[in-house]
């Protein structure tokens, strides 16, 4: 037995014999290094046993006595509060709610709930915003919920190195305000309510990231608490560094599963000195889609673009969110920013000869800073507008599903027509849009109880077009718990085996949100 000396062998064995019994020689032989960490290079899930949790009771006495009572919630409401939401494309059983939600006020009160957790092998669910829609923060197994929600500030911020470090709970609104004194901006810009720690397990982006990229582009280095309690910092501060393995790009879209984000180094940007925004109608989805197509391949440098199609205007009318009123055809909202006046106006005429060559309908400016922020209003609004507008006019218990693809840029068109075209043969109420600048596209589906199964169909369909077309099943949203199934048809058994080696590497007792991206328990019923 390699790695074990002859006296710890022999003492094993001596110890089975006094015990009458072969148990301690088998212990030692299953629980060696070899079997705890296989020599392979990936894990498959039949090679693994299932996860064994503690009790969470035992950590939270601790806890109450290194804490405090009153970082600790268990109501009823909180404990639903942090299981599901209304938006999500999957919802939890009545069972999987955490046994309590703990609120730490530093990165070390984090590595104190999480060092507790590993010695008692109670499963964690991280948690922010609150804003995830694939049930990435669903707790499927009984455990606690860390709500980061009290970790919400600016820690550093360095204008003339343009990055800022925050904390995990920082709202990116939040951090847009204050980074606007200083006419600084952070790219991603994902859905109101998103908060930095979630952003990153998720790698999100936003209508922004045509222009400055998702969070992987934009994250620096983040401080990270591991399973068993380890506090790290991934890198420095320099804009690039070849120093290590990039554990930074490790973290970002892992989704909490290999270490809980505390801390972020962020790179910034600075702010057009002008600007402006457009909206152009096209009567079908197809010219729209044609011409961000054209925009990308003639390279012109837009600050953001999205396609809200004519569903979409219509909720947004309807809802009484915006006080202007849109045209209800397919819409692109575009975004000019540059160093002068010159620099936007040759983005404009470049952009306006494009729309014409398909067939654009109207393009409209704004004419005043306010001009600016309510025609954008619409696609900040879409998916409050899409629920408000299912439940006045379909049925008041409404669901929705929305979810997310993204696809090359010249694949986009028809991709974007054929969902569209199925959604309305199939009868089902709801809207497209996207970050269409990099081929993300979303779907937001309206549906009755009883058509859960109809609308899934759609979704699938929506994927398969995109992975036919080699494309990917999640462009920001994460793969969460509903789309892993979809995962393993997007990569080949050896990655998920190869992610799975890095989760147990890192966290071997598996008590980090159990159970998203892919599986890692051999009783639960998806194929891989």
């Amino acid at each position: 037995m390699a790695g074990y000396s002859i006296w710890t062998v022999g003492g094993f064995f001596l110890l089975g014999a006094l015990l009458g019994c072969e148990y301690a020689t088998c212990n030692l032989i299953r629980n060696s290094p070899e079997s705890l960490f296989p020599k392979s290079s990936t894990t498959k899930l039949k090679d693994l046993d299932s996860p064994k949790y503690g009790d969470a009771e035992e950590v939270i006495k601790k806890l109450i006595e290194r804490l405090g009572s009153s970082k600790i919630s268990r109501t009823q409401t909180s404990l639903d509060a942090h299981s599901d939401a209304y938006f999500s494309s999957d919802h939890p059983t009545k069972d999987q709610r955490p046994v309590a939600v703990i609120y730490p006020e530093s990165t070390n009160e984090v590595s104190i709930i999480m060092r507790l957790c590993h010695d008692y092998r109670v499963p964690v669910v991280p948690f922010t915003g609150g804003t995830s829609l694939e049930g990435n923060f669903i707790p499927t197994r009984q455990g606690i919920c860390i709500d980061l929600k009290k970790m919400d500030r600016v820690l550093e911020l360095h204008p003339e190195d343009l990055d800022v470090k925050v904390q995990a709970a920082l709202g990116w609104q939040k951090l847009a305000e204050i980074l606007n004194d200083y006419d600084l901006i952070f790219g991603p810009d994902p859905g109101p309510g998103a908060c930095i720690g979630g952003m990153v397990s998720t790698s999100c982006s936003g209508p922004n990231a045509a222009r400055w990229g998702t969070m992987k582009e934009n994250v620096i280095s983040l401080t990270v608490v591991l399973a068993d309690g380890t506090i790290i910092k991934t890198k420095r501060r320099p804009r690039k560094s070849a120093a290590g393995y990039n554990l930074t790009g490790l973290f970002i879209g892992s989704e909490g599963t290999l270490g809980i984000v505390t801390e972020a180094t962020l790179k910034l940007n600075v702010k057009a000195k002008f600007e402006n925004v457009a909206v152009v109608s096209f009567s079908n989805i197809a010219d729209a889609g044609r011409a961000v197509a054209r925009f990308v391949q003639e390279g012109v440098q837009l600050d953001a673009m999205e396609l809200l199609d004519d569903k979409m205007m219509h909720y947004v009318n309807v809802s009484g969110k915006t006080l202007m009123k849109y045209d209800e055809t397919p819409t692109l909202m575009l975004k000019f920013g540059g160093i002068s006046e010159e620099a936007v106006q040759f983005q404009i005429k470049s952009v306006q000869s494009i729309c014409q060559d398909n067939n654009n309908a109207d393009f409209k400016f704004a004419a005043t800073e306010k001009d600016k922020v309510e025609l954008w209003n619409a696609r900040k609004v879409a998916l409050l507008a899409t629920i408000d507008y299912g439940r006045k006019y379909i049925d008041q218990d409404i669901q929705v599903w929305a979810t997310d693809v993204a696809v090359p840029i010249s694949r986009l068109c028809e991709c974007l027509q054929e969902t569209k075209e199925e959604m309305t043969k199939v009868g089902l109420a709801g809207a497209i849009v996207g970050h269409v600048g990099d081929g993300n596209y979303h779907a937001m589906i309206l549906f009755k109880k009883e058509d859960r199964e109809k609308t899934a169909q759609v979704v699938q369909h929506m994927i398969d077009r995109a992975l036919a077309v080699d494309g990917t099943v999640t462009g920001e949203h994460g793969v969460g718990w509903g789309k892993k199934p979809y995962l393993v048809k997007e990569v080949s058994p050896d990655v998920i085996d190869l992610m799975r080696k890095i989760k147990m590497a890192l966290d071997p007792y598996r008590i980090l949100n159990p159970d998203k991206v892919f599986a890692i328990d051999p009783r639960e019923r998806v194929k891989y």
